[in-house]
């Protein structure tokens, strides 16, 4: 069995055209009765061997941290930023490995943050909030500045998520050391955050509305990272954890879970489903325990909901389709294309 990574590479090579390719997951997506460009594709294995590389960096990195932390704690952190630049030029710039680049992507920019709170670490003492703020905006500074040049250097779509999210860190941090009383409204400005970098995803998405190239798969991480940003807050400032949800509330959560399944429609994402899933399952199965299905209020919410959400993946095209041409046309101008050719992706 041939993998789309498979034909990637033989187009790259030379040994098959785009077109050819093209053409053959176009015979695959009609003998399988689906719609290849609407299954939203992005690269995370290449082979086992992507798993087998990360086991042996996670292990490489884990000692590095442990043995450098023994000196200081900012030293193990740095180490783990040096080494996973240092194994990327090998694993990401010569072999092309996915799920190895992502790992070793989140670990330098996780160690670039950890590297300047380690060095506050190693300062002792209790800090006033305000300068605990400016320092936290020092660190994810630096982390978007790592992940701005890891991008330069290596091209991995998750890094523009990575260092977006950072720069939301930075954002925040300043907010609150500029105001510190506003902490208490945290949530409101972590779903400001997540506007944003919807918004950032979506510009991404508009400049590839096929989704040929590698913009697509930039926007795909960045939908995921922006998703729980936008759904946890909403859901929270309702109180669905909070032990009192009633009726009310939870036709609210499934209110708010129906506008964000049109709203995946029409931008063709999936994160936003599979971030608010959770609350939507607790309010549901909180509504069916009041009513007094006490003992089976699990299995019916997940029946109730595994139905929906799997008609809701076998129709998607036609739903989508549906959505999409309810919207003005500008919109729908911009939106990722309805019946776009399946295509090689452009690497």
């Amino acid at each position: 069995m041939y993998s789309d990574s498979d034909l990637d590479s033989a187009v790259t090579a030379g040994a098959l055209s785009a077109e050819a390719a093209a053409a053959f997951r176009a015979h695959v997506a009609k003998s399988q009765s689906t719609v290849l460009a609407d299954e939203e594709n992005f690269r995370l294995l290449t082979g086992f061997n992507d798993i087998f590389v990360v086991i042996a960096i996670t292990l490489l990195l884990v000692a590095l941290a442990w043995i450098g932390s023994g000196v200081h704690p900012a030293l193990g952190a740095a180490a783990v930023a040096v080494a996973s630049w240092g194994l990327a030029e090998f694993f990401t710039r010569k072999r092309r490995m996915a799920l190895p680049s992502i790992v070793l992507l989140l670990t330098f920019v996780g160690g670039l943050f950890c590297t300047i709170g380690g060095t506050v670490a190693g300062f002792g003492g209790i800090l006033e909030d305000r300068t605990n703020a400016m320092l936290a905006a020092a660190a994810a500074a630096a982390a978007a500045a790592g992940a701005y040049a890891h991008w330069r250097r290596f091209h991995v779509p998750i890094t523009v998520a990575a260092g977006a999210i950072a720069v939301v860190g930075v954002g925040l941090a300043l907010v609150f050391a500029a105001m510190p009383a506003l902490l208490g409204e945290i949530y409101w400005f972590v779903l400001l955050g997540g506007l944003g970098l919807f918004a950032f995803a979506m510009w991404w998405d508009t400049s590839d509305r096929e989704r040929r190239t590698r913009r697509s798969d930039v926007a795909f991480w960045l939908h995921l990272a922006a998703a729980p940003m936008i759904a946890h807050p909403i859901f929270l400032r309702l109180g669905i954890f909070a032990g009192d949800v009633d009726t009310a509330r939870a036709v609210i959560v499934v209110a708010l879970y129906v506008a964000m399944a049109l709203v995946s429609l029409a931008i063709d994402r999936r994160a936003m489903l599979v971030s608010a899933l959770a609350y939507v399952l607790y309010a549901i199965s909180a509504l069916f325990e009041s009513v007094g299905a006490i003992g089976i209020n699990v299995a019916l919410t997940a029946l109730v909901i595994g139905s929906a959400l799997l008609l809701l993946s076998a129709f998607w095209h036609v739903a989508r389709r549906n959505v999409v041409r309810l919207l003005p046309p500008g919109w729908q101008a911009r939106l990722p294309a309805l019946d776009r050719p399946v295509v090689a992706q452009a690497r």
